[in-house]
């Protein structure tokens, strides 16, 4: 009986497919949650009185930047297209994530810590550095040349950096009066 080799290139390129596409959906999922109330997720109004809450003014335009870089950066790493961009925008999105919302919890997704984001953000890089893989649209439409290493790098600095000058444009919400 003659054993199939896994490590062989249609596996691989199998495997990166599911990958990239289940982590994209999720993400896209994630953002749908926030942009239209899809699965179980609050809309951009409650999603925007979070933000606000949290420091992030105008709340309403904070929630929908971060609402359509969940969903756009889910859409482009799952079929595959424009390489590191996704990527970039899913890291940017997981550092204010990670700092604004999860940081004080820990690192345990059970009390709601850093490990989710943490985790997107690990995968962000990987799609970005390893590429999208011949199963995409990037190799279909013969993109896949175009992302140089200078150009995936520079791409994931730009989306640390958006992360980073989203935090500081963020200001310490105000605590609410007590009624007494």
């Amino acid at each position: 009986m003659q054993t199939q080799d896994l490590t062989s290139t249609p596996f691989l390129d199998l495997a990166f497919l599911i990958a990239r596409v289940m982590i994209g959906l999720l993400m896209a999922a994630h953002g749908a949650q926030k942009l239209f109330g899809w699965f179980g997720g609050h809309g951009l109004k409650a999603t925007g009185e979070f933000f606000g809450q949290l420091g992030f003014q105008p709340a309403r335009l904070f929630a929908t930047a971060a609402a359509l870089g969940e969903f756009t950066s889910g859409l482009l790493i799952a079929l595959g297209l424009f390489g590191p961009v996704g990527p970039a925008i899913l890291l940017a999105v997981m550092v204010v994530a990670a700092i604004s919302v999860h940081w004080r919890n820990g690192l345990f997704a059970t009390t709601n810590g850093i490990e989710l984001p943490l985790l997107y953000s690990i995968a962000a890089i990987r799609f970005a550095l390893t590429g999208p893989g011949r199963l995409s649209l990037d190799a279909a439409f013969g993109f896949q040349w175009a992302w140089t290493s200078k150009l995936i790098w520079i791409a994931l600095a730009f989306g640390v950096l958006g992360g980073m000058v989203n935090l500081a444009l963020r200001r310490q919400p105000v605590p609410r009066p007590v009624d007494r």
